[in-house]
């Protein structure tokens, strides 16, 4: 379950290029992302509710299908817009069964093991380390719609393992509302009016920043827009759940340190936001600023991945030993985080083997909070809402993503607007192109790293010109990642001040079993 819900997005963010090519959409195939994200983040809290509800089996079921659906679709997409629609059902699934995953590891294993249980479950993820490889691989090779074709088969798999050997106890609320009304009384009880609030709240919201500055300018209705009512929304959600909610999305029983567990959040909301603002964006910085080698991007994907595993594993294995003091844990976490995301901005064309370690100096900090955050809440909140409070971490740590991604590419595509006439212009005039169609055509076909196919343009037929070409669109993309991550260490000063006043929990930190085996 945990590696069928990872892969979709892990991969097809490895190769956008060859989809859009493919059936369209460049100018906003960015919603693919976002709409993975943002479906993931609405269903989450629904789902922690109703698998406390009705036990994790059948929910479990219905996120493996969910992503076998979405993937299908993806496969069989001939326009971006169902490709997105495909990524969204995905979404779903990946929210469901990530879910299960982590409240279904949780209540099965003594508190105290569990840092050690789910480093393990993170270990599964390994096959699928070299996702920007293999997409680049598959897509070059072949079809991109092959990806679609192993991720659906990694779902098929889930779904018939889950369904032939996963059979857990129900969880407590279920055991003590056992007949069907029972249920469905609890099921009716769901803030499902939050949750519109919320999730359409912040769709507007990342409409409006997505496409602010470089699709229409700032002062345009089109942006304000979703802008204003997006923040309103989420302003009127905020007001919903504390004063009017009868049973808000948030439980008001937030457990035995409310203020550890608010932290926790905060900083599971920028780990998210640094995260896959890496997994994203540098996938794209390694094929534009280093080259279009398949081989040679997936490997400059690997640094990353390695020492996010690995940041994952030596935080959960420390919150067994040190038996929730996560002060520290965390703390030094988010200043690796933050130093190894803000020093991507160094990334030159002449550097990438310096580069591969910062990399990894960035990938062992989110690693270490990623997934440890969500366990730490596990240790805090009560036991009857296992799944509801690590429903809620998943959602803040999609949704930190979600905006992190938005504001992150926002800031990426304004500056490239600006630096690539300013990089390629003088090149081409230099290489005697000098009609401003033609510039504007390599302008614009860079811009869509649609490189190989500026060789058939007039005056590319000398090899010298086209790399003196590729040189300048590789030096106006390197101008422009840097802003990303400089941006990234505001978000990690939060994390990092946040970590500060983060409690002892270790009197929770006991070995009970949650789940009655």
């Amino acid at each position: 379950m945990w590696t069928s819900a990872q892969a979709p997005l892990f991969l097809f963010a490895g190769a956008p290029a060859y989809i859009y090519k493919d059936i369209g959409g460049v100018e906003y195939w960015v919603w693919f992302v976002a709409a993975h994200l943002l479906a993931t983040a609405a269903i989450s809290p629904f789902v922690g509710a109703i698998s406390d509800f009705i036990g994790r089996r059948y929910v479990a079921l219905a996120g493996s299908l969910c992503i076998m659906v979405g993937q299908v679709i993806c496969g069989f997409a001939h326009n971006m817009d169902t490709f997105i629609g495909g990524m969204a059902m995905t979404g779903i699934g990946t929210g469901v069964n990530e879910l299960t995953v982590i409240a279904g590891t949780s209540e099965l294993v003594p508190i105290s093991q569990r840092g050690y249980y789910l480093a393990a479950v993170t270990l599964t993820i390994t096959p699928y380390i070299p996702s920007v490889m293999y997409a680049q691989l598959i897509a070059s090779n072949s079809t991109w719609r092959f990806i679609a074709v192993l991720t659906s088969g990694s779902a098929l798999i889930a779904f018939a393992m889950t369904f032939m050997f996963y059979s857990p106890p129900l969880p407590p609320v279920a055991s003590h509302h056992s007949t069907m009304s029972e249920k469905m009384a609890l099921v009716k009880r769901m803030d499902l009016f939050g949750g519109f609030l919320s999730i359409s709240g912040l769709a507007l919201l990342e409409i409006g920043i997505l496409g602010g500055g470089y699709r229409h300018p700032w002062t345009d209705g089109i942006v304000l827009a979703p802008l204003v009512i997006g923040i309103v929304l989420i302003i009127i959600f905020l007001v919903w759940e504390l004063r009017f909610a009868a049973n808000p999305m948030i439980p008001k029983r937030f457990g035995k340190k409310p203020r550890t567990l608010l932290l926790t959040m905060v900083i599971t909301f920028i780990s998210g936001a640094n995260f896959f603002s890496v997994l994203m964006i540098w996938p794209s910085e390694a094929y534009n600023v280093y080259g279009h080698d398949p081989i040679g991007v997936g490997i400059r994907g690997l640094p990353f991945a390695f020492g996010t595993l690995a940041g994952c594993l030596i935080s959960l294995v420390l919150l067994s030993v040190l038996r929730g003091n996560i002060r520290w844990i965390l703390l030094g976490s988010s200043v690796v985080m933050t130093a190894g995301c803000g020093g991507l901005a160094a990334a030159r064309v002449d550097n990438i083997h310096t580069v591969y370690g910062i990399l990894f100096v960035a990938g062992l900090g989110v690693g270490g909070i990623v997934v440890p955050a969500s366990t730490v809440t596990t240790y805090i909140c009560p036991s009857d809402l296992l799944a509801t409070i690590t429903s809620l971490t998943i959602a803040i740590r999609i949704v930190g993503g979600a905006v992190g991604y938005a504001v992150y590419f926002n800031l990426f595509v304004n500056q490239l607007k600006d630096d690539l006439p300013r990089f390629l212009a003088p090149a081409c005039m230099r290489i005697g192109i000098t009609n401003p169609e033609e510039i504007g055509q390599i302008i614009g076909m860079t811009a869509e790293s649609l490189i190989d196919e500026i060789r058939s343009l007039r005056g590319m037929e000398d090899e010298a010109a086209y790399q003196s070409i590729v040189e300048a669109g590789q030096l106006a993309y390197t101008n422009a990642y840097p802003l990303v991550f400089y941006a990234s260490i505001g978000f990690g000063a939060v994390s990092i001040l946040a970590s500060l006043f983060l409690e002892d929990v270790s009197e929770f930190v006991s070995d009970q079993v949650v789940a009655d085996i």
